[in-house]
């Protein structure tokens, strides 16, 4: 192994990208549930008009890890960046890559001048929760998560 450098993303990063993303479905008990193709997520990330942006991990040409977020906008308080996954392979955890990769997109909301970073993470996930208490986040019990699958 030789260093481990963060750096953004590029399109050429994204099939390793989303191998991680599988990865990390198969990690949360939901393998079946990632349907987007290759073409999609590099059009959503690189195409005309991207809505995520990312950093990645990478270390002696492989990606190991990444942080992928997007704009979340609230007409109370103004720009947040929305972690959408932080995600590193299972052989490099423990490393302080996760620590990096967050504190880089932390630097990316600040930088912006964003109001904070929210993101989620499973109610079992004990090890993610030990993770973000590090960061001393604030865990919210009132909001409740709802979606619409179309």
């Amino acid at each position: 192994m030789g260093e481990t450098t963060i750096r953004p993303a590029c399109r050429e990063d994204c099939p390793r990208l989303l191998e991680l993303v599988h990865e990390l479905a198969a990690f949360e008990r939901a393998p079946e549930a990632v349907t987007v193709t290759l073409p999609q997520f590099e059009e959503a990330g690189f195409g005309p008009c991207p809505v995520w942006q990312a950093v990645v991990a990478e270390d002696a040409g492989t990606v190991v890890g990444f942080a992928l977020w997007y704009v979340r906008f609230s007409t109370w308080t103004g720009c947040r960046l929305y972690l959408e996954d932080i995600v590193v392979t299972a052989s490099r955890r423990g490393e302080g890559i996760g620590h990096r990769l967050f504190g880089a997109a932390l630097a990316e909301a600040r930088a912006r001048g964003y109001v904070g970073m929210t993101w989620q993470m499973l109610d079992w996930n004990d090890a993610a929760r030990r993770f973000y208490d590090r960061f001393g986040p604030r865990y919210d019990d009132e909001w409740v998560n709802c979606h619409i699958d179309l």
